[in-house]
């Protein structure tokens, strides 16, 4: 079986690359994986899809294209997301023919329900950020534009390994962790029981490696990757990260991180986010508008439905944690820096 993985080298598709290499060992399965990055690294070749011809070596029929490279920046504008991400996907496209099995890595986020309040106006069409936008537009190039077998895959947030913790880089929900044992989190915007969907990596990489190894669907079929209703709420999310982190806190002697308030949206919006415009430091505000993209993420009003369970999010959550404050300590032990006013002449 020959397969192409794309964005072999981020977080997905290292841990997907280890597990179907795993995988088809044990089950006798020939394998030819061949990976590729932008920049390339290790074994995957350089690519920067989209942007310029493929290499000689990626000529020849596919069984399997697995497509998880993309630009997961909230902060995409529509033009930069088009380049980014639609462009890279028709190139790959034009890897692939009748026979081969595209699987195509999405989020979850292209789906559900988004609140009100968490839109953007109509350059992204209903959804909370380019990076959303973009990745629908990609299901819809995807069904429209591949003649053969489709899997579309849609993780959450993704976090480590379930029992480890372990993942090739700290990106996305660990920029919270950050924001507690600094203190520029010193509120959470959001509702206490809204729902927060997060998957560790390893979950991700198996619904990726069944469908990889598994035979082709017959029509196309979306993989929805959630705990659906025993997700985390936000203020269960919170606890596991605070009483995880100050669990390897207490462990080397230093004082606990205290647990952020949490803020309803509203309150949030009418009466503080006025003040902290006016009354914090450069970075402090900075560190409110960078929590901020989280908050649709972490208060949905309903979880997703999943095809795809993850059992115990708590665990996976607290795992990766404790591996982000292992690899991490300099930061997971440092005094936090209480907010300070410092005046509308600032």
């Amino acid at each position: 079986m020959r397969v192409l993985l794309t964005g072999a080298t981020g977080v997905v598709g290292t841990e997907l690359a280890h597990q179907l290499r795993t995988v088809a060992a044990a089950h006798g399965r020939p394998l030819d994986l061949v990976p590729v990055a932008r920049r390339g690294g290790g074994t995957a070749l350089p690519w920067r899809m989209g942007a310029e011809p493929p290499p000689a070596a990626l000529a020849g029929h596919w069984d399997v294209i697995v497509h998880a490279a993309a630009s997961t920046r909230w902060t995409l504008g529509r033009d930069e997301a088009v380049a980014a991400n639609l462009d890279p996907l028709r190139a790959v496209l034009a890897l692939a023919d009748r026979e081969t099995h595209l699987v195509q890595v999405s989020t979850a986020y292209v789906g559900g329900e988004r609140n009100p309040e968490d839109l953007r106006g109509a350059e992204f069409e209903g959804y909370r950020n380019g990076y959303e936008w973009s990745k629908a537009r990609c299901e819809e190039i995807a069904r429209d534009e591949h003649p053969g077998p489709l899997t579309l895959v849609r993780p959450p947030l993704v976090v480590g390994r379930r029992t480890t913790g372990e993942i090739a880089r700290f990106s996305g929900p660990y920029t919270m962790l950050q924001a507690l044992v600094s203190g520029t989190a010193a509120v959470v915007v959001g509702d206490p029981a809204g729902h927060a969907e997060i998957s560790p990596v390893d979950e991700v990489a198996a619904a990726l490696t069944a469908a990889v190894l598994d035979a082709p669907p017959d029509r196309p079929r979306t993989e929805v990757i959630a705990a659906g209703p025993d997700s985390l709420d936000l203020d269960t999310l919170l606890d596991v990260i605070c009483t995880t982190l100050n669990d390897f806190r207490a462990a080397h002697g230093v004082t606990p991180v205290e647990r952020p308030p949490l803020v309803s949206v509203d309150s949030w919006e009418r009466f503080f986010l006025p003040l902290s415009d006016q009354y914090l430091s450069p970075i402090q505000s900075q560190a409110v508008r960078l929590l901020a993209m989280f908050q649709s993420y972490t208060s949905m009003r309903r979880p997703f439905e999943p095809t795809w369970k993850v059992p115990d999010p708590a665990a996976a959550m607290a795992a990766s944690v404790r591996h982000w404050a292992e690899r991490r300590p300099r930061l997971a032990l440092a005094r936090p820096e209480p907010w300070t006013l410092l005046g509308p002449g600032r």
